[in-house]
């Protein structure tokens, strides 16, 4: 993936130079526990300032659960980490009523998923039907237990991990949630000097014990708004994503192709990614970047596609090539 364009226009706002100047310094941080893979900690960094909810997926020992803990450290807001095994309960997650014997009255008691930041270790390694307990709060960002609502506090980010679901002991995420992740990203292997790196750091001292915020919520939250409020994106961009869209529904390798969630999360993110460039309008390569991290995992292949060997990334690119991409310029005041 290609690692974000630095460059500023004259035209920037003060802004968005601001989120450029937080993006930058949240992502170095996360970068001294995550080495040589900039545009991965990018890609994270973006879905939290979009808000949106990461999956991190690629085989044990590459450091999915490091990045979601180092992600969580960089920021200073209340955060916690959720085991996923086969014996985990639903309540486990979103928490219980429990009859309070001085009161004579029921009593709510809040699961770890009431956090700024959640982190769902080996996430399908639980049952579909825990990890349905996941489905409304990624949505609406609440919880219903026996009737009654409880809201989470903003910002609200599932970092989930998993392994590929052909390893032992996995189970597959209902499409439904898959759905619900604003992106998908595979760490990869890290390079030699990079391991090097990784090795010397480690037999000092882990690196994510030394970890510190960078960003208070308050500035979270103002970087989600401010990305929303004073990013421009062209009509001819809204409406090539919609194209894309609709060309994954019409394809023959596929028999689910991307919804109006994943329409709306490519370009919130290629919001994102824009102020983090220094910019305050969306580019076309904005989207064309973010198509795989953001569409990919929402294709579902067709029984025939799956046996020829083809996958959703590459049907993705099939598509990419088919839709042509308009030429836009700068945003003009």
């Amino acid at each position: 993936m290609p690692e974000l364009d630095d460059e500023s226009t004259d035209e920037t706002g003060e802004g968005v130079a601001w989120f450029q100047e937080r993006f930058t310094a949240l992502v170095d941080n996360i970068e001294q526990v995550i080495r040589g893979k900039r545009a991965v900690v990018e890609l994270a960094a973006m879905a939290l300032l979009t808000e949106g909810h990461l999956l991190l997926e690629d085989v044990p020992g590459l450091g999915k659960t490091s990045l979601a803990r180092a992600l969580a450290r960089s920021i200073d807001a209340s955060a916690s980490r959720i085991q996923f095994t086969p014996d985990l309960l639903p309540s486990d997650v979103t928490g219980v009523q429990v009859f309070n014997d001085a009161t004579r009255e029921f009593e709510f008691h809040r699961g770890p998923v009431f956090h700024n930041v959640v982190i769902g270790d080996e996430i399908n390694r639980a049952s579909p039907k825990t990890q349905s307990a996941l489905l409304e709060v990624m949505e609406e960002r609440q919880v219903t237990v026996d009737a009654e609502t409880f809201p989470v506090e903003r910002p609200f980010v599932v970092v989930a991990t998993q392994n590929p679901v052909d390893l032992d002991g996995t189970y597959r995420l209902p499409e439904a949630q898959v759905d619900r992740f604003l992106l998908k990203v595979s760490v990869g292997y890290p390079d030699e000097d990079a391991e090097l790196e990784i090795v010397a750091g480690q037999s000092v001292r882990p690196p994510l014990a030394e970890l510190r915020p960078v960003l208070s919520l308050d500035e979270v939250r103002a970087m989600i708004a401010l990305v929303r409020r004073e990013v421009y994106v062209a009509p001819e961009l809204v409406r090539y994503a919609i194209r894309l869209a609709a060309a994954t529904r019409e394809s023959d390798a596929l028999r689910l192709g991307v919804s109006p969630r994943g329409t709306l999360a490519l370009v919130h993110t290629a919001r994102t990614r824009a102020a983090a460039s220094g910019r305050d309008y969306v580019a076309p390569e904005d989207l064309k970047a973010l198509a795989g991290p953001a569409l990919a995992h929402r294709l579902v292949l067709t029984p025939e596609a799956e046996l020829s060997g083809r996958s959703a990334t590459e049907v993705l690119a099939e598509v990419l090539d088919q839709v042509p991409l308009p030429a836009v310029g700068a945003a003009v005041d």
